[in-house]
């Protein structure tokens, strides 16, 4: 099987660099970060990951709103939510809005390989 595809996307520096750190060591291949929805919005269509874990509370534009605007280019992108907000409402949101799971902050690292490591496969 190819090496998945990964984008990154949070306002935090350190969420992003372990996150990196962690998919690389499990075999993903990270092929760009972005610190706020705008700049996700420009990588994601140029780079075409297999997956996006996106954050949800960024600045500049939310990532509810970057993953509407990805998947109105790209219907088929497969975009992870990931925030420390997990009330019902933030994860209806993010379904809503077109996510295809939800992982909460802070996350186990074997947890997150679980999941994107299930979602790659869909």
């Amino acid at each position: 099987m190819a090496t998945t595809k990964v984008v990154i996307v949070d306002d935090a520096a350190f969420v992003r660099e372990v996150l990196s750190h962690l998919l690389k060591r499990n075999g993903f291949e990270v092929v760009g970060e972005a610190c706020d929805g705008e700049e996700a919005v420009e990588i994601v269509l140029d780079r075409n990951p297999d997956l996006v874990i996106m954050d949800i509370v960024m600045p500049k534009l939310s990532g509810i709103e970057a993953t509407k605007r990805i998947l109105e280019k790209n219907p088929n992108q497969k975009i992870i939510a990931c925030s420390t907000e997990n009330s019902e409402g933030m994860v209806g949101k993010a379904i809503e809005a077109g996510c295809v799971d939800f992982i909460s902050k802070p996350f186990e690292g074997k947890g997150v390989i679980e999941i994107l490591t299930s979602i790659a496969k869909r």
